[in-house]
């Protein structure tokens, strides 16, 4: 007899008290004829309402609830990432607790994931959002995130996802990085899809999205671009950048000891002496920079093995500690 799937869905909670037994019963409702084996894993990221104890009511009602208690808010991509971590089932499913992602879609997901994708991407064609501050930065966001990672993709916003859990347990996800896994995993080779999914208006709490938020993502883009390019040769960057001053410096002392020895001419007062000094100090400064972090990156990929977050405490699990395999630091 062959075991059954084992599904885990993670679910990213920062005060949404109202939501969270509203959302627990359409999951629940939506798995029910489902033939895998399924939890439900709620990561309190520090909550300052009454989340916690609304998850907790849920745990007598339904022991498929499991809750890992941060220490404080850590972020949304460090509350998934201690979800993923906590979790031990075959595939994942990663959503929102607000109530705008549609648990009827799970079942869409885990059908998708069957067909031997490792990542199903949800995209909200239809979106409930507010069109100038959270449609409109979204659209050309998602132009940007595919033109500089490769990695086509309609909302690299929607959390709504579904994964095989060898691809998303061995992640490290800090900043807004869960935004981006489908690019991060595309450096393993995964199998991703992108299939529609429905989206709803926000019926309780408040967004905890702005545009204030955009400028910390395209701080991350750019952190994602260097480590999706260069992450394991960062003296190709540095390096090159270094190699350029020193040809730029070369020109310019040719072009000095031309004009000295050849023409006879004074340099000593000229700005382009000055030029050819600076782009040679900061030729070798670059240059020894790329070496310093081409040590550092091997440091990082080889060792390091730090945790964006910090859990207080694990609710329903029949373990007590995360999962402490190996990671791939990506």
């Amino acid at each position: 007899m062959m075991n059954k799937t084992r599904v885990s869905i993670v679910i990213p909670v920062f005060n949404e008290s109202e939501n969270v037994g509203v959302l627990h019963g359409e999951i629940a409702a939506s798995v029910r004829d489902r033939p895998e084996d399924f939890e439900i894993i709620f990561v309190d990221d520090g909550s300052s309402d009454s989340s916690l104890a609304e998850m907790k009511k849920l745990r007598p009602l339904d022991p498929r609830v499991k809750i890992v208690q941060l220490r404080k808010n850590f972020g949304q991509s460090a509350a998934i990432s201690a979800g993923f971590a906590c979790s031990r089932s075959d595939v994942v499913v990663a959503m929102d607790a607000d109530l705008q992602n549609d648990p009827a879609d799970i079942p869409l997901l885990l059908d998708k994931v069957a067909e031997g994708f490792d990542i199903v991407n949800g995209w909200r064609r239809r979106r409930r959002d507010k069109w100038l501050t959270r449609r409109l930065p979204s659209y050309f966001g998602n132009l940007l995130v595919s033109w500089i990672t490769g990695v086509k993709l309609h909302d690299y916003g929607c959390t709504l996802r579904g994964f095989r859990s060898d691809v998303v347990r061995n992640l490290k996800l800090y900043g807004e990085m869960h935004r981006y896994i489908p690019a991060i995993a595309s450096r393993m080779g995964i199998r991703s899809t992108e299939v529609v999914v429905n989206h709803r208006e926000r019926r309780f709490g408040k967004s905890k999205y702005g545009l204030g938020r955009t400028f910390r993502v395209i701080l991350d883009l750019i952190s994602l671009k260097f480590l999706l390019a260069y992450s394991h040769r960062p003296l190709q960057v540095f390096g090159g950048a270094g190699l350029l001053m020193f040809l730029a410096g070369l020109v310019s002392g040719i072009y000095l000891t031309y004009t000295k020895f050849v023409l006879g001419q004074g340099i000593a007062g000229r700005p382009l002496l000055f030029f050819t000094l600076l782009m040679f100090f900061l030729g070798f400064q670059a240059i020894s920079l790329g070496l310093l972090a081409e040590m550092l990156s091997r440091i990082y990929h080889e060792g390091l093995d730090k945790d964006e977050y910090s859990i207080r405490e694990l609710i329903g699990f029949d373990h007590d500690h995360i999962d402490d395999r190996p990671r791939a630091v990506l």
